[in-house]
């Protein structure tokens, strides 16, 4: 015996067991008919089981109705004609009884009497008459009517007898009737009331049979009324044990199999039925199992592959390295440089195509090496613009290798439709060592010497312990920045500014010093750049801006004509607020706005030139000078600097430097000078450390000098006895 699997109509299936050859042609025979009259679907095995109990119970009420109808019909024609048949017929023998009782009055009465007897005989004789006549019409039994028949034929003797007897009473005498009523009619009269009586036993009888007639069809009719109530009740009992066959129990394996599929198991599936509806179902429950396993394997696989290059990804690189069983192992992570530029000027799509790209051949260089072949070297892509390589631990010498060979495949501008773009890749890489470590150990130390790489300048960093300490020491510096400014480790030194042509201090630059509790003196060179990195930038210009207005403030009577200019970084020139914020500070401090001086760099205005200016022309209006720093070593334009509301131009150190041993940088430093002054701007020139360098400066036009030559930056009682001789 097999199963067999049959499609119908559409979608549905049903399954059949294969049975022995001589039930072969039935089941095909049922099966045919079970589909022709769609017996298949719930619907109508519902509809015929519940219309066979209606038929079932219409049948019952049916017979119970007709029942009570003829119960009904009896019943009125046993008070309709049997009763009043019967009554008839006992009246009858009353009658004929009270005939010869009054016949026997009439011939013992005096002639005076007679006439009143008279009519009480022929009262009676009308009376037999009469019964007789109505019993005539409603008798339909023959037996009872050949009895009325004798009965009549009794009466009509009884009536010649009568004649007679009341002839001889009046001729002859009472005594000669006498003789003639005991010769002929008192046996008429007994034969009448014989036949009456007759007629009487016999219409008990019919009704009494009829009676019995009638319990016997109710007996008959209850008995098929229970033998159909029995039958309901079986039919029933078939119709649920079948639903509960070809319903209830497909059910109970169709909620197995979706607690299955709920727990996880997708290949579970739902065994087929011979119910359509139970057959769709579960096909819709398979179709919904293999559609959430698909759709699961489409999330497992974005979880643990990059959507863009089809490569693993950050959750799979962490998650197959703990299973692999390699102790040792090396991480390559590849940074892909100006991707940001790429995607800003030609567009996001040219630059997924870059990445694209550059994973491909990334691809095709691992799948050369077989150095990194044979150490089970796979390739991810991490977030943004970066790439991962994790091997079983390869030495140095071939990882270079590989580098180079990456690098020579990249060599070759990648095309972007009507672009080419060339492309290049930082290196940073981590080994573990002898001591294993975790893949998300060697991560962090990759991206770690990945950050050096790029802070030098180099394409290649390896991961050292002295990256991790640089590391520690800027997080420790970035946490004891925010307590620096509260705990006033901070101190503003004050480099003076000279006039060139009178050698007289107009003014002072602020520069930030920092005076660590533990580590003692840090270098503006070692945190500033961090804390523009950081953003903590903003909190520094923020106290630099109160020590400076704090100061002056203090030099109100004492110096009112010295300003001091703070430096303002690119941070706080993308603040739309700060020339708000720093209207509101002259004001809290009460200071003059022209004694307060920013110097802005190059690189800060030109990042958003449009926003920069717009914000330095409101600064500019409050009153405070402008002065652009480190000219000429930034990427400014001439059409913004026109633009700008600046009136200082500082020339940069590097082109200070012995400027009377170079005539080169002497014509240009003149011609910025004259550029200066043709945008009505003061030049001053900032470290200046020898007597040449600021007598060529001095015979180059240039305004205004600061640097060591003059004075060193000051602070504390070193600023306070320099202020003090500006006096004398």
């Amino acid at each position: 015996m097999g199963i067999v699997l049959n499609r119908i109509n559409g979608d549905v299936f049903y399954a059949y067991s294969r049975v022995p050859t001589k039930y072969a042609a039935m089941t095909a025979i049922v099966d045919r008919l079970s589909i022709f009259f769609r017996l298949r679907r719930i619907g109508v095995r519902l509809a015929l089981s519940y219309a066979l109990l209606l038929g079932i119970f219409v049948v019952v009420a049916s017979i119970s109705v007709a029942q009570i109808h003829k119960m009904a019909d009896l019943s009125e024609k046993f008070a309709r004609n049997d009763m009043q048949r019967l009554l008839n017929v006992q009246a009858l023998s009353l009658s004929t009884e009270g005939a010869s009782n009054a016949l026997l009055l009439l011939l013992t009465a005096a002639r005076t009497q007679r006439e009143s007897e008279y009519a009480a005989v022929d009262e009676k004789n009308r009376q037999i008459d009469t019964l007789i006549t109505a019993l005539a019409k409603s008798f339909e039994d023959e037996q009872q009517k050949q009895t009325l028949q004798a009965l009549v034929q009794c009466r009509a003797q009884y009536q010649r007898g009568f004649f007679t007897t009341v002839d001889q009473l009046e001729d002859e005498g009472p005594e000669a009737a006498k003789r003639t009523f005991v010769k002929d009619v008192q046996p008429a009269l007994s034969a009448l009331l014989a036949e009456s009586n007759s007629l009487l036993a016999r219409e008990r009888d019919s009704i009494q049979a009829h009676q019995l007639q009638a319990q016997q069809d109710l007996e008959r009719t209850g008995r098929i009324i229970s033998l159909l109530a029995l039958l309901a009740v079986l039919v029933a009992a078939v119709l649920a044990w079948l639903t509960t066959r070809s319903v209830v129990r497909p059910l109970a394996r169709m909620e197995s199999s979706a607690l299955q599929i709920a727990g996880g198991d997708y290949a579970a599936r739902v065994p087929p039925t011979k119910t359509e509806e139970v057959a769709r179902v579960g096909l819709a429950l398979n179709t919904m199992a293999i559609a959430i396993a698909a759709r699961e394997r489409e999330i497992a696989h974005l979880a643990y592959y990059d959507a863009l290059t089809d490569l693993p990804n950050r959750t799979q690189l962490v998650s197959q390295s703990e299973q692999d069983a390699f102790p040792h192992k090396s991480l390559i992570l590849m940074d892909l440089a100006r991707l940001k530029t790429v995607n800003e000027t030609l567009g996001f799509d040219t630059g997924d195509t870059v990445i694209k790209q550059t994973g491909l051949r990334i691809a095709e260089v691992l799948s050369k090496d077989t150095a990194l072949s044979s150490a089970h070297a796979s390739l991810y892509r991490l977030s943004g613009n970066c790439f991962a390589i994790l091997s079983s631990g390869p030495d140095r010498p071939k990882i270079e290798n590989f580098k180079e060979s990456v690098q020579a495949a990249l060599v070759e501008p990648i095309r972007c439709g009507p672009h080419t773009v060339d492309v290049s890749l930082v290196f940073g890489i981590a080994a573990s060592g002898e001591v294993a470590l975790p893949v998300v150990a060697l991560l962090r130390n990759a991206e770690i010497a990945l950050y050096a790489a790029k802070r030098s300048g180099n394409s290649t960093a390896w991961y050292s312990d002295a990256q991790e300490a640089s590391r520690l020491s800027h997080l420790s510096l970035l946490s004891d920045l925010r307590s620096a400014v509260k705990a006033s480790e901070l101190q503003m030194w004050l480099q003076p500014k000279f006039t060139l042509a009178s050698g007289e201090a107009y003014g002072f630059e602020a520069l930030v010093r920092w005076q660590h509790p533990q580590r003692g003196f840090i270098s503006p060179v070692e945190f500033i750049p961090f804390a523009e990195s950081t953003g903590y930038i903003g909190m520094i210009t923020q106290w630099m801006l109160e020590s400076a207005l704090l100061t002056l403030a203090s030099w109100k009577t004492s110096h009112p004509a010295l300003s001091i200019a703070v430096n303002v970084s690119t941070h706080d020139l993308r603040d739309p607020h700060f020339a708000e914020r720093l209207s509101a500070l002259m004001q809290q401090f009460g200071v003059k706005p022209a004694l307060l001086k920013l110097e802005i760099t190059e690189s800060g205005i030109m990042e958003d030139p449009s926003a920069a200016i717009a914000l330095l022309h409101r600064l500019r209006a409050t009153g405070i000078g402008l002065s652009i720093d480190d000219f000429g070593t930034g990427y400014s334009s001439l059409s913004y600097l026109q633009r700008l509301p600046v009136s200082e131009l500082k020339i940069d150190r590097s082109f200070v430097i012995d400027i009377d041993q170079h005539p080169a940088t002497q014509r240009l430093v003149k011609t910025i000078i004259e550029l200066g002054h043709g945008l009505d701007l003061s030049v001053i020139a900032e470290g200046i450390e020898t007597q040449a360098e600021r007598d060529t400066l001095l015979a180059l036009g240039c305004d205004a000098m600061q640097g060591y030559f003059a004075s060193r930056p000051l602070h504390g009682q070193g600023l306070q006895s320099w202020l003090d001789q500006l006096n004398t």
